[in-house]
């Protein structure tokens, strides 16, 4: 390699590192806030009520006590709520939800026995 082409390549590089720097920087100083409801299971920032202890102990994907910190802003478009669900419309959505798994799941097998 000719000398230019290594001071070239020192250069370039060094400007990557220096732009990734920056936004990391600039990521890091994002405002945050909770954001209920978008956390994988087990990937919750800390305490996601009931049953949880802390970071890491959301039981479902989206749980909706468990929180995790998101860029400010960003919480509703991720379909998430700024708070959390009390434990009475959680489980009145889960008795939903069931009846309607048991409802889908007899529409299977009657279109099955057809």
């Amino acid at each position: 390699m000719s000398k230019l082409t290594t001071t070239t390549f020192a250069a370039l590089a060094l400007a990557g590192l220096t732009a990734g720097a920056s936004l990391s920087a600039h990521a890091a100083k994002m405002p945050q806030e909770k954001c209920f409801g978008v956390a994988m299971a087990g990937k919750n920032d800390c305490a996601a009520g009931p049953g949880t202890t802390c970071a890491g102990t959301s039981k479902t994907d989206k749980q909706a006590n468990a929180w995790k910190y998101v860029d400010e802003g960003t919480c509703l478009n991720m379909k998430g709520t700024l708070e959390a669900m009390p434990m009475k419309d959680m489980k009145d959505m889960k008795k939903g939800m069931k009846e309607e798994m048991k409802k889908d799941m007899k529409d299977m097998k009657d279109k099955k026995d057809m």
